[in-house]
């Protein structure tokens, strides 16, 4: 058991027969009455977000998640499939439970997969990652990096905000975390 006080973005708790993820916690003490933590948590099976607040002295069942190395091969039919780079075993996830990670992911990229007893539960993606351009806008002479930027779509189908001198066929640095540019990769 674990008290809410102890809990941070990132832990994976049980309650109420749900597995839920914490992805922003804080600690509040309000002009009267007593402390409280506000968090924002995800069910981990259906991906539902709800912003909450807890007691601090609160126990919930901290779930133990494994982690596995693995290898992105390949999205066919609603369903991605990864390969175990130890043992070669392969995993099929639905592609309802990845949605938003399979915008970072291409053929063969090593991640991490995540594991609550034998049920998939997640992928934890690299802090960022190289993706290239397939469409935007003309690039315009003379554009600077501090202008207000175009959009583009990467070849993953992500759309990210970059900078008007970004033209098609460039590959760029991509964080993960917030879908941001973060400058054009060497090659």
């Amino acid at each position: 058991m674990i008290s809410a006080v102890d809990l941070r973005a990132g832990m994976t708790f049980e309650k109420d027969g749900k597995l839920i993820k914490v992805l922003e916690a804080s600690h509040h003490k309000p002009g009267k009455g007593n402390t409280v933590m506000r968090m924002k948590l995800r069910d981990v099976r259906s991906g539902s977000t709800t912003d909450t607040t807890m007691r601090p002295d609160e126990k919930v069942k901290k779930a133990h998640i494994d982690s596995k190395a693995v290898q992105f091969l390949y999205n066919q039919e609603g369903v991605a499939n990864f390969m175990d780079l130890a043992t070669y075993e392969q995993y099929e996830i639905p592609v309802e439970v990845i949605e938003e990670e399979l915008k970072y992911l291409l053929d063969n990229m090593e991640v991490t997969i995540q594991f609550y007893v034998d049920e998939v539960v997640g992928v934890s993606l690299p802090t960022s990652v190289v993706l290239e351009v397939a469409e935007t806008q003309p690039s315009i002479k003379g554009a600077t990096v501090t202008g207000s930027g175009k959009p583009a779509t990467m070849e993953t189908g992500l759309v990210v905000n970059v900078p008007d001198f970004i033209e098609v066929g460039e590959k760029l640095e991509i964080n993960t975390s917030e879908g941001t540019y973060i400058k054009r990769a060497k090659n």
